[in-house]
């Protein structure tokens, strides 16, 4: 794609790199067969493709965001799918981003909008005002219908029923059993936490058991949430504390790798280079990104051993951070299968479930098509149990469904000695 930035323009890093991932785009159109928000609206400027066309417009006249720009890349849920059709391979995530900053910076919403999001900014990195917020949710509930849409959104994806507290404040170590294998530091998070602390005990469980030393910082978000709400100062504050906690933990009694059991925070960590690549942090973020994995990423890749078959049926979603964000397809699955489960995927495996850390709550519409979407072709396969590795598919997808939605590592946990996932209690499984 042709662009026409002035020297001085390019002379600034972030225009450069806009600029060349531009022009990286050759108008072929693939992204437009694999974008979610297309296949809902069918608007060429709710496609990637449409939307680089806003972004250049915008960054070569060097203006505000317009209306126009606001609507449609606000529409964009980040998933990334565009990235693993395109044959160009145009770094479409961090155009976005950039996008997504400038827009925060020179763009005023509405009221309104202003303060629904300073309102998940300020609520869902913070655990203790995150939990009160759901119980508020709560007592709301009866009165959802008569919210408007955003707000109706927030308190109908409330759980109605909290499970058991966050994790104590503070560092905590948990011991290997047997020998000692390596040492892992594990990411505490902060909705998670909340909304299904079990996620990071079965992972705990599961690692101990396999002989590694767990310690879980509690530095707190890892700025994914206002990342994408391009809130970079915010983001960047909650990555630092996090960088500065394992890096002391690195630095001091060593670390074979940084887990996270929440894909969507782990797309992210992995990109802290380039969130500071600019920064004089720039090394220590370089540091954390390399030792950044998935928790079944690192978990293939111990040799865990294959189970008999345990004739339990588990629809596998791929959450787009992990399949499109991470490029990890594969070790899930077969994870799951060496653990004795009976496994397959839905049609348009591939396509968002509507979840995309805020954007069931900021864009509720679009978010519910995606949903019914996933939950049908999800509901085809008839499973017992439907894994995924992300929170935020989750709650997406168990909203709208009977079947138990259950974390990868927690069935792993199960099928390697572990506790049933309480999930999976109410129902009865052919054992």
């Amino acid at each position: 794609m042709k662009t026409e930035f002035s020297a001085e323009q390019l002379a600034r890093p972030e225009i450069a790199e806009a600029n060349g991932i531009i022009r990286s785009c050759v108008h072929c159109g693939f992204c437009t067969a694999t974008c979610p928000s297309y296949q809902v609206l069918g608007d060429e400027l709710d496609s990637p493709r449409g939307r680089i066309y806003l972004i250049k417009d915008m960054l070569e006249n060097d203006r505000p965001a317009d209306v126009m720009t606001v609507k449609h890349i606000d529409r964009c849920l980040s998933c990334l799918a565009c990235t693993t059709t395109c044959p160009s391979g145009v770094d479409y995530m961090h155009l976005i981003d950039h996008a997504r900053i400038h827009i925060e910076r020179s763009y005023r919403r509405p009221l309104g909008d202003r303060l629904l999001r300073t309102l998940l900014a300020n609520l869902l990195p913070y655990p203790g005002r995150f939990r009160m917020a759901l119980w508020l949710a709560r007592l709301g509930r009866p009165l959802a219908g008569m919210l408007p849409g955003r707000l109706r959104a927030m308190v109908e994806l409330a759980p109605r029923n909290l499970k058991r507290s966050a994790e104590p404040a503070g560092r905590r170590f948990h011991a290997p059993q047997g020998e000692r294998r390596g040492r892992v530091a594990l990411l505490a998070g902060c909705a998670q936490q909340v909304l299904d602390a079990g996620i990071n005990r079965a992972a705990i469980r599961l690692l101990t058991r396999n002989g590694y030393e767990v310690v879980v910082t509690s530095a707190g978000c890892c700025g994914a949430l206002t990342h994408h709400m391009g809130r970079e100062d915010d983001a960047r504050a909650s990555a630092r504390a996090n960088i500065n906690a394992w890096l002391a933990e690195a630095d001091s009694d060593g670390l074979d790798a940084i887990l996270v059991t929440t894909s969507g925070c782990g797309t992210v960590i992995k990109d802290y280079g380039h969130m500071f690549r600019d920064d004089p942090m720039g090394a220590q973020a370089d540091r954390v990104a390399a030792l950044a994995r998935d928790v079944t990423e690192f978990l293939a890749g111990i040799n865990l051993p294959v189970l008999p078959d345990r004739g339990q049926h588990v629809a596998y979603h791929a959450a787009c951070s992990l399949q499109h964000g991470q490029k990890i397809r594969d070790q899930p699955k077969t994870l799951l299968k060496n653990a004795g489960f009976r496994v397959s995927e839905p049609r348009d495996s591939h396509l968002c479930c509507g979840s995309a850390g805020t954007y069931n709550l900021l864009q509720p519409e679009i978010s519910t098509e995606l949903q019914a979407r996933k939950v049908a072709h999800l509901g085809e396969l008839r499973p017992d149990i439907i894994a995924a590795g992300n929170l935020g598919c989750m709650v997406q997808i168990g909203a709208g469904t009977a079947i138990p939605v259950v974390h990868t590592v927690e069935l792993l946990d199960w099928a390697y000695g572990g506790p049933r996932p309480s999930a999976v209690d109410a129902i009865k499984l052919p054992e």
